[in-house]
């Protein structure tokens, strides 16, 4: 009888313990309000461009999939990395070469591809100069100063560099635009001779164009007629969306089918083509990025060795 007024008494008590235990574990979880869902975007396009539209897109994922979420736009690609690292990113749109890095070194999963304009799932790099240069091939580079986009951009620095060092091209000094536009529009101003950016074909209805050009082409209307493409890198498959190893398939799904569904409404599609210059997204694997892979191997470039 004692035992049982003991236990009478205490209920109260245990219940308030379970309760709150039950709850401090729900407030944890990840996709609660608490631990929300972070999502990076490549810093490849101006980052108030992708904050403007990134909040119409999270506030969809909310109410499709009953998770919270928030975004963050890095200031370079190495941070999409490093955050994955610390667990500070859950899904990120990624560049090719980064997704390398996250793979191996943190077992992060490519689950999507990004598809662009003409339906296109590859790309490449461009190199570039000004028409009135006196550059009309790339062994005129050598001794000029070029840009680059960043040191882990796949597309503005790593092909076109191994590209340029296989041909035994030394070019002068070196900078660094950190995003694709910033590259056209130095190469534009004189503030470097040469440059190297993500290159797409134009589109085949109208015939515009689609490469870095494109997103300074309002700035510069005659950024076509003042900027010519003399070399191209190899093509590598597009961009993925990248889920960090320990997310719950279930949860997984549940946000890629989000993705997909999003992309079937007209405002999702606007939305993402700000973002990342979206037209769709296909299921996609870590074998997909193979070829890239084997490109940098056949010109000794090791991805742990780049991160240090």
């Amino acid at each position: 009888m004692k035992i049982l007024k003991t236990i009478i008494y205490l209920l109260p008590i245990i219940v308030f313990i379970i309760i709150t235990t039950w709850r401090q574990s729900e407030n944890g979880k990840l996709g609660t309000k608490s631990n929300p869902v972070r999502i990076y975007f490549t810093p490849s396009v101006d980052a108030k461009r992708i904050s403007n539209n990134a909040k119409d897109l999270i506030d969809y994922l909310e109410k499709e999939t009953g998770y919270y979420f928030v975004s963050s736009n890095p200031s370079s690609y190495v941070a999409v990395v490093e955050a994955f690292g610390s667990k500070k990113a859950d899904i990120a749109i990624i560049n090719t070469f980064s997704y390398l890095m996250v793979n191996e070194l943190y077992g992060a999963q490519a689950r999507l591809r990004l598809v662009r304009d003409n339906g296109e799932t590859t790309y490449k790099g461009m190199i570039f100069t000004r028409t009135d240069s006196g550059i009309d091939s790339l062994a005129d580079l050598n001794g000029k100063t070029f840009a680059y986009v960043d040191p882990s951009s796949t597309s503005g620095y790593i092909l076109p560099k191994a590209m340029l060092e296989k041909k035994g091209i030394k070019t002068g000094e070196t900078v660094f635009g950190m995003r694709h536009d910033n590259v056209v529009m130095m190469v534009y101003q004189k503030q470097a001779q040469a440059g190297a950016a993500f290159y797409s074909p134009p589109d085949k209805a109208t015939g515009k164009i689609l490469d870095a050009r494109m997103r300074v082409a309002q700035q510069y209307p005659d950024v076509v007629d003042k900027i010519k493409i003399i070399g191209f890198t190899e093509s590598i498959p597009n961009d993925p969306v990248v889920f960090r190893k320990d997310i719950p398939e279930k949860m997984s799904a549940k946000i890629i089918n989000a993705l997909l569904k999003y992309l079937q409404t007209k405002k999702g599609q606007d939305v993402l083509y700000e973002i990342s210059d979206i037209r769709g997204l296909i299921p996609t694997k870590d074998s997909d990025y193979e070829p890239l892979r084997k490109i940098l191997k056949e010109q000794h470039i090791s991805v742990r060795k780049w991160v240090k």
